[in-house]
């Protein structure tokens, strides 16, 4: 058993599934929606994307270019969050909420794409 792929292959699942977790609520309800687990979700998914720099190969770049979107969207929807409670008069509204929440929709998108690459780079290699 290869540890750097088993870490590897664990970054990418945690990336999801904290995403996932942070997505799952209605989707314009702040309490449904905790702000540590975007953090720990934008932590997880920062980490997954310095793990797939090292990776050659076509697959690889497709697999990095997921996790770069993915980054990119959780943090966008951080500093809108960031935004809404800190710098808004109006505070952290309904569509704000759903603003952040479609962010990450978009970034579980991301990550689900780029697990379905890793189970078919795995089945590939498997051959």
């Amino acid at each position: 058993m290869n540890r750097e792929k088993v870490v590897f292959a664990f970054f990418i699942v945690l990336a999801l599934t904290l995403n996932f977790g942070f997505y799952v609520g209605e989707i314009d309800d702040p309490a449904h929606h905790n702000v540590y687990e975007l953090f720990f979700a934008i932590v997880v998914s920062l980490i997954a994307t310095v793990l797939k720099f090292g990776d050659r190969t076509h697959i690889g770049a497709v697999l990095l270019a997921t996790s770069l979107v993915a980054d990119l969207q959780l943090v966008a929807a951080a500093v809108v969050w960031g935004f809404a409670e800190h710098v808004s008069a109006t505070g952290m509204t309904p569509a704000i909420m759903a603003s952040v929440v479609s962010l990450s929709a978009g970034a579980l998108l991301a990550n689900i794409t780029s697990v379905i690459l890793l189970m078919v780079e795995t089945i590939l290699v498997r051959r």
